[in-house]
């Protein structure tokens, strides 16, 4: 079986970066693609199982291939068109290009080429989608099953004993992480069991959940996850957690006009990419100062009361801010509820008492990407702590 784990060495080496890409640029590129994934199969009501094979076959390809040579939204939409069939859960083409469709703007749903005439448009960009995915198969070597951190996640938070309430807290913020590594390139360094183990470690520590011992302990184990996997180093799991930490710290950079794919056509100018964050963005940004006690775990270092708490999901306004008066301006798109049968939090593990409010994750925002209306001052409103 081919080998799909890469050193950050050969990550900085890819085919994008020799065709002149530079390295920010790539992992923008990377990023949009995964989150293009990601809001394609939760508006299609796909699993999130579907959505992270489709990520990753969308991650290995472009460790062949050049963003310049393969446009990033139609090799996504390939992706989550085999990724369906493989997790059996499969979508017709034509039904993820008209997704596709409704989520892109013009000049980027131009990547799938031009519209000759009303009546075969689908069929010309079916055909564009079913040839990549020829491409697709031989890139990744027909390699088609995927393992992913969520039952590893699962398995490992059943072993664990501790407080129950905020043990549930630790796996579903653990769960959330895992869903935002995939906008990282974490599932090309490292395998699902390690991936779990980190992020748990990362969950544990926001939420200050203690590990008072774990179901198969044994005497040479001297942390919980020695009884899963063996040797993994404090800088690996702080390395990895970083990673994830810089997805809500890293400053918003204005990508260039055209992306490489269509940079010999006319089109309009593209706008930087949203990640749905407001002003406040350069203001408050908890992230960081939590990467900063991740970096010096042994002194124990405190954080402030106000990020002793989980991750906040940013709830929308219920009204205008004090004296503003009333507006009609209709909420953002990302406080649309989960489409039926989709569940992206994990199920509890204890089995009883209630269950945190799910959200959205594929549109988790951290404190300092909140929307706001003009002058209208952050609202938050933890998930946790909802009556």
């Amino acid at each position: 079986m081919p080998y799909w784990y890469y050193d950050k060495k050969e990550l900085r080496n890819t085919p994008s970066i020799q065709d002149g890409i530079d390295f920010d640029t790539e992992s923008r590129y990377r990023k949009e693609g995964a989150r293009f994934i990601i809001d394609t199969g939760t508006k299609m009501d796909l699993g999130y199982n579907t959505i992270a094979t489709g990520v990753v076959y969308f991650h290995r390809f472009y460790m062949f291939h050049s963003f310049r040579a393969f446009p990033r939204y139609v090799t996504a939409c390939c992706c989550l068109f085999l990724a369906g069939k493989v997790e059996e859960t499969p979508k017709k083409c034509k039904d993820i290009i008209r997704t596709a469709r409704s989520l892109l703007t013009e000049s980027k749903f131009m990547q799938f080429g031009e519209d000759p005439k009303v009546h075969t448009y689908l069929s010309n960009w079916q055909e564009e989608v079913m040839t990549l995915e020829r491409i697709l198969l031989q890139t990744i070597k027909f390699d088609l099953q995927i393992e992913h951190p969520y039952q590893y996640l699962l398995k490992y938070a059943k072993a664990l004993q501790g407080d129950k309430v905020k043990l549930q807290k630790m796996v579903q913020m653990a769960w959330t992480f895992i869903n935002d590594s995939l906008c990282t390139t974490l599932s090309l360094q490292w395998e699902p069991e390690i991936l779990a183990v980190a992020l748990m470690y990362l969950a544990s520590k926001l939420s200050k959940f203690e590990v008072e011992s774990w179901v198969g302990r044994k005497i040479h184990h001297l942390r919980w996850w020695d009884l899963f996997v063996e040797d993994i180093t404090m800088d690996l799991l702080e390395d990895i957690c970083h990673q994830v930490l810089d997805l809500y710290s890293k400053p918003k950079v204005t990508p260039p006009a055209v992306s490489p794919p269509l940079a010999a056509s006319t089109i309009k100018p593209i706008p930087p990419p949203s990640l749905k964050r407001g002003p406040g963005l350069d203001q408050a940004v908890p992230a960081k100062m939590l990467k900063e006690e991740m970096a010096d775990v042994k002194d124990e270092a405190k954080l402030p009361p106000e990020l002793l708490v989980p991750p906040p999901h940013i709830m929308p306004p219920v009204g205008p801010p004090p004296g503003m008066p009333p507006t009609n301006v209709p909420p953002p798109n990302m406080y649309q509820h989960p489409p039926p049968n989709h569940h992206p939090y994990p199920p509890p593990l204890m089995g009883s008492g209630p269950a945190a409010p799910p959200f959205h994750f594929s549109h988790y925002v951290m404190p300092h990407q909140q929307p706001t209306l003009p002058g209208q001052a952050p609202y938050f409103k933890p998930p946790y702590y909802e009556k």
